[in-house]
């Protein structure tokens, strides 16, 4: 996978990691790869959701988001070096954390914030929410560009559709396309590194996708 650090040196610099917010499965996923491989302790993690009409987001990661141990976060071939190391008791915390998501009425941004916290507790987090206006890519685009945004993950769910006829052309435009896949097109438009995840069950690990690298797989 590309390693999007800036600069060669022995102490890498701080980067600002954009994780896309949902109340889904994809989400979670993508939360759970950039704790597990991708922010290092002196980046800023950001947690970007854009507001919609979706539906019920209860239980949407109750069963599905797992931190892993110390033994599973050690780096596999393709994994990011330096990514976060997690000792068992920490681990434990934060998927005691992940399982209270989805069972009450608290903000689920809160909760993901309270999980990156734990996971990586000398780690910056923030939250950004948004009323989408137009296309939620275009959105995204726009506020990444604004706060100086280095890396984006999103979680992805691939189809056969999406796949086939997904927005693949670099400058694509947004312009009626409703249709559009959000994942894709950040992945082909963003000025910075964009990283689409999908986790396979709890331990099969993720299935990456960048501009430049397609169905990469990553062990947990």
């Amino acid at each position: 996978m590309e390693d999007s650090r800036r600069g060669s040196s022995s102490t890498p610099q701080s980067r600002r990691i954009m994780v896309i917010a949902d109340p889904t499965r994809e989400s979670a996923a993508a939360l759970q790869y950039a704790l597990s491989h991708a922010v290092l302790e002196q980046d800023e993690l950001i947690l970007f959701h854009v507001e919609n009409n979706g539906g019920s987001w209860k239980n949407a990661f109750s069963s599905f988001l797992r931190l892993p141990s110390s033994s599973s976060s050690s780096n596999t071939s393709g994994s990011s070096p330096g990514a976060a190391n997690f000792n068992a008791s920490t681990a434990n915390s934060a998927s005691s954390l992940a399982s209270e998501i989805g069972q009450g009425e608290g903000n689920f941004l809160e909760q993901m914030r309270r999980i990156c916290e734990v996971a990586q507790p000398k780690v910056p987090v923030h939250t950004e929410c948004i009323t989408m206006e137009g296309i939620k890519a275009a959105a995204i685009l726009l506020h990444g560009e604004k706060l100086g945004v280095d890396v984006i993950i999103i979680g992805q769910r691939r189809t056969i559709s999406s796949s086939l006829l997904g927005s693949r052309r670099p400058g694509g435009s947004l312009r009626g396309s409703k249709g559009v896949d959000t994942a894709e097109y950040l992945i082909e438009n963003s000025k910075c590194t964009c990283v689409g995840v999908q986790k396979k069950g709890q331990n099969g690990g993720y299935v990456l996708n960048t501009k430049t690298h397609k169905n990469f797989w990553l062990l947990a």
